[in-house]
């Protein structure tokens, strides 16, 4: 495993000191690019990458990352939120603007099985992750050794049909503070309540790739359809189970040779990648939700 040394991070850190992420979404019209841009260009920033879409050009809506540059940023961003409200409210924008150097503060929730856990956690230390990993919480003992090695707190709170308001409330102290919520095979539903705070901020990893097999044991589903395909679905979390924004996917391609426990096995290998990689988007401000889908940009 690789490890940043402190050079890395202090050039990383150089890197993105000044650099900043606009995300916008409003009605599409023309226009739009160029007053950004024309925003942007007064305030003296210079664009280091920018991308759009349209959902269409004549009545749909219009989507927008750009990333750039602009010095003392850190001590000129709340001004310049202030300077872009005007021309974001006379095109009804929805819009954030964040430092790209801010860390976002991230809580995983796992039960006992540990492969994508493990995949975030290595990812985290070698630094593709660019986040604070406020704590781990799980509702068993086995996985605290392992996360207490990363030098990360971890809160066993366990969960039954009894304590589970209970438990919920301990889970939602326990995560106070972070940005986003990461389920990493966490094995239980969360309430309503739970979910008050946090949407479109709680990514989850099903082991099927939905819509096909939600719910419980989607192996064995998929086992008894004799699927030549399984996959993984990365999504927003969402009152309705296993129906939230979908971020990321992958499959992998099995014959009929292949028994339940080798589809896990195949299965758990794409759980880790697809869920890295829609945490990993999540944290660099890439995807922007549109109704129950998401634009995820490059």
């Amino acid at each position: 495993m690789h490890l940043l040394s402190e050079r890395e991070w202090m050039a990383y850190r150089e890197k993105n000191k000044d650099r900043a992420r606009m995300l916008i979404s409003c009605p599409d019209r023309a226009g739009i690019v160029a007053a950004v841009s024309n925003f942007l260009f007064q305030q003296g920033a210079n664009i280091v990458q920018s991308d759009q879409y349209t959902t269409d050009p004549e009545t749909g809506r219009f989507f927008m990352r750009i990333e750039f540059d602009l010095v003392n940023l850190g001590e000129r961003c709340e001004a310049i939120k202030m300077e872009f409200s005007p021309l974001a409210e006379s095109f009804g924008m929805e819009w954030s603007l964040v430092e790209a150097k801010k860390r976002k503060k991230v809580a995983l929730f796992v039960s006992k099985e540990d492969h994508c856990l493990l995949e975030l956690l290595w990812r985290w230390k070698s630094g593709e992750l660019f986040a604070d990993i406020a704590v781990v919480i799980s509702n068993h003992p086995d996985m605290q050794e392992t996360v207490e090695s990363f030098g990360i707190p971890y809160h066993c709170i366990p969960v039954t049909k009894e304590n589970k308001p209970q438990a919920e409330e301990a889970q939602i102290a326990a995560a106070a503070g972070v940005d986003l919520i990461v389920l990493a095979r966490y094995m239980q539903i969360l309430s309503p309540r739970f979910m008050e705070d946090y949407a479109m901020r709680i990514i989850n990893i099903h082991h099927s790739f939905l819509p096909a097999f939600v719910g419980a044991k989607p192996y064995e589903q998929a086992y008894r359809r004799g699927v030549k395909l399984i996959g993984a679905t990365a999504h927003y979390v969402t009152e309705e189970l296993d129906a939230g924004p979908i971020i990321e996917q992958d499959v992998q391609r099995v014959t009929h040779q292949e028994d339940v426990e080798t589809l896990k096995q195949l299965g758990r290998q794409v759980e880790r990648t697809v869920l890295a990689r829609a945490v990993r988007w999540h944290l660099e401000d890439r995807v922007l939700v549109y109704g129950n889908k998401t634009i995820v940009f490059p």
